[in-house]
């Protein structure tokens, strides 16, 4: 594994700023690869090897993606919409899971690592870089299923949506009165589609 500082000035450049988040992920990220037995996710080696749920859409998903490699367009980054500042880590060769959580109590133990900073956000981002991962994170073996569709690769199966027509990959359809649906169809979109279709 390169080091903490390499990782965090590439997690910076690909994120676009230093933050606490950055320094959180790319600390989670290093624990998680370590504890799962991945040495250099970025290797060749290991490439395709690891598995990375992020529970939440904030700067240190963007940290732990810089430091594994994984992408969601690999497939290898899974988004879990929780709130959650944590991830779980997959080694797809043994199947060894660990979910990592960033404590709570840590935003205010900061204090004891970086209490000459003024301003909480420094306190942070100092406190952070030094303080010991048991008092960071709370880590967890878990278990993690991972049918086929849900591994990296192309898709495994197509479904055309009976309503749409729009094909939907890697068994993401709902089946609603034995009729295969995409989910916006199914009622289950994000969107709200609205009169004239521009193109």
């Amino acid at each position: 594994m390169k080091s903490f500082k390499s990782l965090l000035d590439a997690s910076v450049i690909a994120h676009g700023h230093l933050c606490a988040g950055q320094v959180i992920g790319v600390r989670m990220a290093m624990l998680g690869c370590r504890l799962v037995g991945i040495d250099d996710p970025t290797s060749p080696q290991f490439k395709k090897k690891l598995i990375v749920y992020v529970e939440m859409d904030r700067c240190a998903s963007d940290a732990i993606g810089s430091v594994t490699g994984c992408r969601l367009g690999k497939r290898t980054l899974k988004f879990k919409d929780y709130g959650i500042n944590a991830a779980t880590f997959v080694n797809l060769e043994t199947r060894k899971a660990v979910r990592i959580v960033s404590t709570e109590a840590s935003r205010e133990l900061v204090k004891r690592y970086a209490p000459e900073e003024e301003f909480h956000y420094q306190q942070q981002i100092k406190g952070y870089r030094i303080m010991p991962e048991n008092e960071l994170f709370e880590a967890q073996w878990v278990s993690v299923d991972l049918p086929g569709q849900e591994m990296p690769g192309p898709p495994r199966t197509h479904t055309t949506c009976t309503q749409c027509g729009q094909v939907v990959r890697d068994a993401r359809e709902v089946i609603v009165e034995g009729k295969p649906l995409c989910r916006i169809c199914a009622g289950e979109g994000y969107f709200k589609p609205e009169d004239p279709v521009i193109l």
